[in-house]
């Protein structure tokens, strides 16, 4: 399966790097990778968040017996799981190549970063839509825009770390003096 992710973020990558040119001098490849992958990510939230809350629940409360979810905060759970995952395959697949952290600790740092954004997502949505009467689509889109600013500093620097090309012979330089 790693081989299929691999050879399909291979030509993801590819296709992206085609369009990177004219945006060189202004940001990275990694950069430019990300704003691509998380904004066709995003997309995908959007409409996933669309669809289950107009077809799915149809704008309806959803009860669980012990508790009944409010439309908008139901859709949003039931669309985490997708996005989540296609989030991290192509981050993991398609920008951030250069890690060399395990997989299994990218996938729990990429949850904990996801958490954060689910706290301001969830708190967001509760603001825009239950106080500010916001359109829930329209609130979702507000939310999640703010929050992939937050998300590509955490996931660049911490989630998918990579070792500085330096890194080793500055620790062999501390060890020697």
């Amino acid at each position: 399966m790693r081989k299929i992710f691999v050879f399909v973020g291979n030509k993801i990558r590819s296709a992206i790097d085609f369009f990177y040119p004219p945006f060189k001098p202004y940001m990275s490849v990694q950069f430019f990778r990300y704003g691509v992958t998380g904004g066709a990510n995003l997309l995908f939230d959007w409409v996933v968040y669309f669809l289950i809350f107009n077809y799915v629940l149809q704008k309806q409360m959803l009860n669980l017996g012990i508790i009944t979810m409010s439309s908008h905060i139901a859709t949003f759970a039931l669309k985490f799981p997708v996005v989540f995952f296609s989030g991290f395959l192509l981050q993991k697949y398609v920008t951030f190549t250069l890690s060399e952290l395990r997989g299994h600790v990218q996938l729990y740092r990429y949850l904990v970063v996801v958490l954060i954004n689910l706290i301001i997502n969830y708190a967001g949505l509760k603001l825009l839509v239950e106080i500010f009467n916001i359109y829930p689509s329209v609130s979702n889109i507000i939310v999640s825009t703010f929050t992939v600013f937050i998300s590509y500093a955490f996931q660049n620097h911490y989630t998918f770390k990579a070792a500085k090309p330096n890194d080793n012979e500055n620790s062999k330089q501390i060890l020697h003096k």
